[in-house]
């Protein structure tokens, strides 16, 4: 055997005894819990702002709700019917009246049709009545929309007259204050 064959085989040797270890465990971890006193809470007594008696603080919603009645649509359809434009025109100088007023307009179906088509019917009819209501005049950052397609039917039944009531959009509004 050579010198330098030995030398080589010394050399692995001794490299696998550092890649692989003596054979013994890995060290324990420490499992001493440490405890520490957290401070008591103190109370925080909030005091709501005080009520200016000298503004008429109202919920438009029912203030106003012979104006901010429903509008309706027909079968599959999200366009303003004739029937429509007189409350939506009525909506729209109640909004221009009071321009802090954001609005909610919520799109509703009928029963028939599948969910999905639905949610994006009401989608529809939500966007469009803001839409009309921009066109009058009123800023278009003051409106969110919201489909709620079949899940918040007016009159539960499965007949014609259920689901023109059903077929609607219609109107929450924040105003400040109230």
């Amino acid at each position: 055997m050579s010198a330098r064959f030995v030398w080589k085989g010394a050399a692995i040797a001794a490299t696998l005894a550092v890649f692989v270890g003596c054979g013994g465990s890995a060290p324990e971890p420490e499992t001493d819990v440490v405890e520490v006193d957290m401070p008591e809470e103190v109370p925080v007594e909030v005091t709501p702002p005080a009520r200016d008696d000298t503004v008429k603080y109202v919920d438009p919603n029912v203030e106003y709700r012979e104006t901010l009645q429903a509008i309706h649509f027909e079968f599959n359809k999200y366009r303003i019917t004739s029937e429509a434009k007189p409350k939506l025109e009525a909506i729209g100088a109640l909004l221009k009246d009071h321009p802090d007023w954001k609005v909610l307009v919520e799109g509703h179906c009928d029963e028939r049709g599948t969910n999905e088509y639905n949610l994006a019917l009401g989608e529809q009819r939500a966007q469009s009545t803001k839409r009309y209501l921009v066109s009058l005049g009123v800023r278009e950052s003051r409106f969110q929309t919201v489909s709620y397609g079949e899940e918040r039917p007016i009159d539960p039944r499965s007949n014609e007259q259920a689901w023109a009531k059903n077929r609607r959009a219609e109107f929450r509004v924040e105003a400040p204050g109230s």
